[in-house]
């Protein structure tokens, strides 16, 4: 599975469980397993780099397993070919953003204006408040 021009899933790492889903549908519910539970054995992946995989653990959140997979579960629809495809879809999309390398932030300091200004500010804001007390004779 291609998920971006470096980064290629192997079969191994990938497998699928259908379960019944919950919800309306009617007899069809009680009858087909048409969810998908797409597991993808993250931790265990040759094609992913630390980095890539660290930052896949903290944006799949509960989806993360202790052993280090990540387990994808859709019942979006009635067909269980059509939940295979935005499972593969969804884990596609979370690879892609875990790839993502984050904008390094500069830490800046504001400008000696800026500081001046906010300070006045303040002591503007201050005595409009101290003109609210009672006027004394």
């Amino acid at each position: 599975m291609r998920i971006t021009d470096t980064i290629q899933l192997s079969k191994w790492e990938l497998s699928e469980q259908f379960v019944r889903a919950s919800g309306p549908g009617g007899q069809n519910v009680n009858k087909v397993s048409s969810a998908v539970q797409l597991r993808f054995e993250a931790e265990r992946s040759v094609n992913l780099s630390a980095p890539v995989k660290c930052r896949l653990k903290r944006l799949s959140g509960r989806r993360w397993t202790l052993d280090g997979a990540v387990v994808i579960i859709v019942q979006d629809t009635r067909s269980q070919f059509r939940n295979r495809i935005i499972a593969r879809e969804r884990l596609a999309e979370l690879i892609r953003k875990a790839a993502e390398t984050p904008k390094y932030r500069r830490a800046t300091k504001p400008s000696r204006g800026s500081v001046k200004r906010r300070l006045e500010a303040k002591k503007g804001r201050g005595q409009v408040k101290k003109l609210r007390g009672k006027i004394e004779e």
